[in-house]
């Protein structure tokens, strides 16, 4: 069971404090949440045991309230401001708009270091790439592994942008976390619960993906795993869902946007690279997240497409990206968003 402890305005640090170890002593877990005015602390505990706290009865509780949701910590009803998560300087969530490029796959010190200057100069803020790759075929090229992550960090030297990459094991978790900026997971792993657990130990912001067949109250719940574990700073990710359309690879939820939205505090961003599958849609599935209200676009950009040893085919060339970002940033600046 988990409830809320909302604090009066004016309870002040030594009453918060006494009712949190009031919880704890209790065996429940207390969690805390802040804005400028209210205080909130998240019980999660034994239904027994939490319910006969006199919580409401100590000094600086103005009330207290179940939370009926399934995640908890993930919840508006938790925290109704949005979190904004801070990257390297780089800002996600609340106002703050993101655009996270790069290429599906490092390849060479060339081509990431060229895709690097690329969304740097179209006023880029993070790069992407995959060093460890999960592909559906065991036969296709999976990635360079730790040599990969060298050759991004060594971009992100030259160009500043913070690095976002995926994390396929938890053995490869020490060695991703030395390079990587935001730990990346793909939408096959979005349910490997013991993966998630982990990144909520790592101290490194996580990129959360939707699972091809995933909910999104199953996409809430996995990133519960990663932030009862002490990491709050989740981006969530629509990449298509599995639908009976052919015309696409997946198909883009684009209500997926303001539904989480509504529903959970965490950044959301749209990938519109892997669910379309084709170059053509890229710039359409962009715009159309960004109205929805995303608070950023994970995209594909490479030196030269037609040579990419992973998901050419959707790949905007780096010779254009400009020109795609001008779009993406004038209607993220349109929307409200500081770019």
């Amino acid at each position: 069971m988990s409830m809320m402890v909302i604090m009066q305005e004016t309870a002040t640090d030594a009453e918060v404090a006494r009712v949190r170890e009031r919880v704890e002593e209790s065996g429940a877990t207390a969690h805390l949440s802040s804005d400028e005015v209210v205080k909130v602390i998240g019980v999660i505990g034994d239904r027994e045991a939490i319910t006969q706290l006199p919580l409401e009865a100590m000094p600086g509780v103005d009330r207290v309230v179940a939370i009926l949701r399934p995640y908890k910590l993930v919840s508006r009803e938790f925290q109704r401001r949005d979190t904004v998560i801070d990257v390297s300087g780089v800002k996600i969530g609340g106002d703050h708009f993101a655009l996270i490029a790069g290429p599906c796959s490092i390849e060479t010190p060339e081509q990431v270091l060229a895709a690097a200057r690329a969304v740097k100069a179209a006023g880029g803020h993070m790069l992407r790439g995959g060093a460890f790759k999960p592909r559906t075929s065991p036969y296709a090229f999976q990635g360079l592994g730790e040599e990969g992550l060298r050759m991004m960090a060594a971009a992100r030297d030259q160009t500043g942008l913070p690095i976002v990459t995926e994390v396929l094991d938890p053995r490869d978790l020490d060695v991703v976390c030395s390079h990587a900026d935001v730990l990346q997971v793909g939408a096959r792993n979005t349910q490997n619960f013991l993966l998630l657990a982990e990144l909520g130990k790592a101290g490194k912001p996580v990129l959360l993906k939707r699972g091809p067949s995933t909910t999104v109250e199953e996409l809430l719940m996995a990133a519960e795993y990663i932030v009862k574990e002490g990491n709050r700073d989740v981006i969530l990710c629509e990449r298509g869902i599995r639908t009976f359309e052919t015309a696409t690879r997946n198909t883009l939820d684009v209500s997926a946007v303001p539904v989480i939205k509504l529903a959970s505090h965490l950044p959301v961003v749209v990938d519109p690279s892997h669910s379309a599958g084709r170059l053509d849609l890229v710039l359409p599935l962009s715009l159309a997240g960004v109205a929805a209200g995303a608070d950023g676009v994970l995209v594909e950009t490479h030196p030269n497409p037609e040579h990419a040893l992973c998901d050419g085919p959707q790949s905007v060339p780096t010779a254009v990206f400009g020109e795609y970002a001008e779009r993406v940033l004038g209607l993220a600046r349109w929307a409200g968003k500081t770019v």
